[in-house]
């Protein structure tokens, strides 16, 4: 395979920095303007941006003032430059990258009636078979330099063992789907921080998530398994947080919303930013779901105007006694 790899001259930066390593796509989306009719040109909206869980993760990092390392694969080509260009405009540093002239960027596909429910999606990610061990282990050492490192599933699960295996810095995780969040199997114990939602922790432990307590009860045996903390998404609930010293559940952040796309790439981005700040395990919660409701006041995946500042006043604001029972 031919490649472009420009990101494999040692690296000596001195300012800590996070590591994401993940998913990068083109989403192309068309919205009928009339209900669907099957087999047939139906007139609509048609729109395209540049997503992917590991890349909405290091925009919101970048936009709260994280110095962010962007380790992904795309292709040479028209959509590889669209994401080449935005995620340069939004400060990543992409020099350890893989882009590609053997396979297409990542494109997800999908046509939506009127009313904007999904009728039909194609998902083309083979690209990210490239994210191997071997790329991984030629960027080791920015990997171990790392203040901290973020992994979605979207890369192969032998990636994602070698990234547990040989990777020194803290590393959270973003099971993705319940289709991909088996790959962490078996590697739960180094990880530090776990974001599943619901159905993701019912399918790493066994344990059906209806309730509350039943979150309680999901957190507590991942830390069994030897993650560090877990955050169990709830939804409209709130989350359940869990390490071996500490408890939560937190109701959600109060806010004004407009779409829930792009919210649990805020929430993780803002774990990794609380964890940086050293927050508390209630606290780092906190900072999640204010991300959370933060990013669903903005049409935009990712809101434009996430920041530091505006997360801790959503912090701030958010004024209530949250019970652990």
């Amino acid at each position: 395979m031919t490649a472009v790899n420009p990101g494999q001259i040692p690296f000596s930066g001195k300012a800590p920095y996070i590591a994401v390593i993940g998913g990068v796509n083109v989403d192309i989306g068309g919205r009928s303007a009339a209900e669907l009719v099957p087999g047939d040109s139906n007139p609509g909206f048609v729109s395209a941006s540049v997503g992917g869980v590991g890349r909405n993760i290091a925009h919101n990092l970048c936009l709260l003032g994280a110095d962010v390392k962007l380790l992904s694969a795309w292709g040479n080509d028209v959509n590889g430059r669209l994401v080449s260009d935005t995620c340069k405009a939004a400060g990543m540093d992409l020099s350890r990258a893989l882009i590609t002239p053997e396979k297409p960027t990542s494109v997800y596909l999908y046509i939506a009636d009127p009313r904007g429910d999904m009728a039909l999606a194609v998902s083309d990610m083979a690209v990210t078979e490239l994210v191997t061990p071997a790329y991984l282990e030629g960027n080791l050492d920015l990997l171990r330099g790392a203040a901290a490192v973020v992994a979605d599933t979207n890369i192969p699960a032998e990636t994602l063992k070698y990234l547990a295996e040989n990777c020194t810095s803290p590393l959270f995780c973003d099971p993705v789907s319940t289709a991909k969040a088996g790959k962490l199997r078996g590697i739960l114990r180094r990880v530090h921080t776990l974001k599943p939602n619901r159905l993701e922790a019912e399918l790493l432990t066994g344990i059906p998530v209806h309730t509350k307590e039943d979150a309680l009860a999901a957190g507590r045996c991942l830390i069994r398994q030897g993650a560090g903390r877990a955050f169990i998404s709830l939804g409209a609930e709130g989350v359940c947080a869990v390490s071996a010293e500490e408890e939560a559940l937190l109701p959600c952040v109060p806010g004004t919303p407009v779409s829930t796309t792009g919210c649990g790439d805020a929430f993780m981005a803002a774990l990794v930013w609380g964890f940086l700040q050293g927050l508390s395990l209630r606290e780092t919660a906190l900072a999640g779901l204010s991300a959370a409701s933060l990013t669903a006041e903005s049409a935009a995946t990712v809101h434009p105007a996430m920041s530091a500042e505006k997360l801790r006043a959503r912090m701030q604001n958010a004024k209530r006694e949250p019970s652990d029972s």
